[in-house]
């Protein structure tokens, strides 16, 4: 069982930068592959960024890649997600993720932050 709370959410202007993080519980948080979504209003949620257990490899979406950038403390539990350049498409509720690989992560993972809103004003 991981339980996940998301931190570090906020009202920027467009071309700011916000970071997030995720708190994981549980020992074994190094073995999970840990990802970010976002569900913007009335759309559904989608993907933006994914990191495997150690760190090594990442995954995103085209819609922020050179802005964001997603990492991980294995010995804190956290994982972070480094949003630069915001745009006001990018406002939405943030949501962490958690599961056992990165294409898991990716595509249905198991573990749900409540999230976190990130407002971005133009």
């Amino acid at each position: 069982q991981v339980q996940l709370v998301e931190s570090g959410g906020g009202l920027v202007q467009a071309g700011g930068s916000l970071r997030l993080s995720c708190a994981a519980s549980g020992r074994t948080f190094s073995s999970y592959a840990m990802g970010w979504f976002r569900q913007a209003p009335g759309k559904e949620r989608e993907f933006v960024q994914a990191i495997n257990w150690s760190g090594s490899t990442t995954s995103y979406a085209d819609s922020v890649k050179g802005r964001f950038t997603i990492s991980r403390d294995n010995a804190k539990n956290t994982v972070y997600l480094q949003m630069n350049s915001l745009k006001a498409e990018d406002t939405a509720v943030y949501y962490c993720a958690a599961d056992q690989s990165l294409s898991l992560v990716r595509t249905t993972p198991r573990y749900w932050g409540q999230g976190t809103q990130v407002t971005v004003s133009s």
